[in-house]
């Protein structure tokens, strides 16, 4: 029998028409990257700062690591933060995605991540009491997010940052007041701190999330929260394709999973409150590699006869049962900014 649970796929993101255009807008980005290789930094784990790792492998020139104690992944060496500054502002893949990959998934994307975030966002704060005055999205790309959020009218104060030229002048457009600058360059007095602060798909991004997360603390009202996503390197997709997983590209340089995005939240003086992990991608990504024949399932009958052979009766089974023992590769964190006691 076929389960029609979801019809969502890579194809209503990423559409093939457009393979073309984003592999070589990619592979500039690459060249540019392998331009700056010789200012390279290597660094420590990003989540537990032990300086313990071992080599998992290498892609288009990039060196991938495992931290021994947390099992982060993580590009090592890596782009310093001004190299990292440089790219994103001449970003070709950035520019690609604004101008074709975005508008014409616009609508998709609005029905099935964008609405779902502004929805799941909005429960957490139920959830956990937080106060919905004044939310913050860094990175915000095309602004979506901000324009649904503010039309839900719950927030008083609706900001974007978006570094990226191109995309803060989308979001400009829509109406959506824009900071283009990094948010560890951005400073607000304690009257304009926020209740809420999301992020989606940034902190992989980043040369150092424990700054980025330190800068976030400082901006967050006592008992406000963070809202984190982010590929989780223990989920179904990565694990399966390793290195011929679309998420191990140059662009990003951590790859958490719950127990060390839990080790690194702490560290920054959060309460971490839940971790889960809400992906709908997995089985297609995979399954779109074994169709293509750019990877070999035929050692492996049972990945075959669930993502191929009983796709309609097993495949959207399978993703919900990832989704729901933290196996995806789409990861979400919720943190919270305790409140402060003052000795008497």
């Amino acid at each position: 029998m076929k389960d029609n649970s979801t019809d969502f796929n890579e194809e209503n993101i990423r559409p093939a028409k457009f393979d073309n255009g984003h592999l070589k807008a990619i592979l500039e980005d690459v060249k540019m990257l392998k331009s700056k290789q010789s200012e390279f930094v290597t660094t420590s784990c990003p989540a537990c700062n032990l300086n313990k790792f071992t080599k998992q492998f290498s892609k288009r020139g990039f060196n991938y690591v495992r931290c021994h104690r947390c099992e982060t992944v993580f590009i090592n060496p890596r782009p310093s933060q001004n190299t990292l500054d440089w790219f994103y502002r001449e970003s070709k893949n950035y520019s690609f995605w604004n101008t074709h990959i975005f508008p014409a998934t616009e609508k998709s994307r609005h029905e099935n991540i964008i609405m779902p975030r502004v929805k799941k966002t909005i429960e957490l704060c139920q959830k956990y009491n937080v106060i919905m005055n004044s939310i913050l999205e860094v990175g915000a790309g095309f602004g979506t997010f901000c324009m649904e959020i503010q039309s839900e009218g719950l927030f008083k104060r609706v900001i974007a940052v978006e570094p990226t030229p191109s995309l803060a002048e989308t979001c400009r457009k829509r109406g959506i007041e824009t900071i283009e600058r990094p948010i560890e360059k951005i400073e607000f007095s304690e009257k304009k701190l926020f209740n809420v602060i999301v992020n989606f798909e940034v902190i992989e991004h980043l040369f150092s999330p424990r700054d980025f997360l330190t800068h976030i603390f400082n901006l967050l009202e006592p008992e406000g929260i963070v809202i984190i996503s982010c590929p989780n390197y223990k989920g179904f997709e990565i694990e399966t394709l390793g290195v011929m997983s679309d998420s191990i590209d140059h662009e990003h340089l951590n790859y958490f999973n719950p127990k060390s995005i839990s080790m690194l939240l702490d560290s920054c003086g959060f309460r971490v409150l839940e971790v889960f992990t809400p992906g709908k991608l997995d089985t297609d990504l995979v399954r779109k590699k074994i169709l293509d024949g750019e990877f070999d399932s035929s050692k492996n009958y049972f990945l075959y006869h669930i993502l191929v052979e009983e796709w309609d009766s097993l495949g959207s089974r399978f993703q919900k049962f990832l989704a729901d023992n933290l196996l995806s590769s789409n990861m979400w964190a919720v943190a919270q900014k305790p409140r402060l006691v003052v000795n008497s």
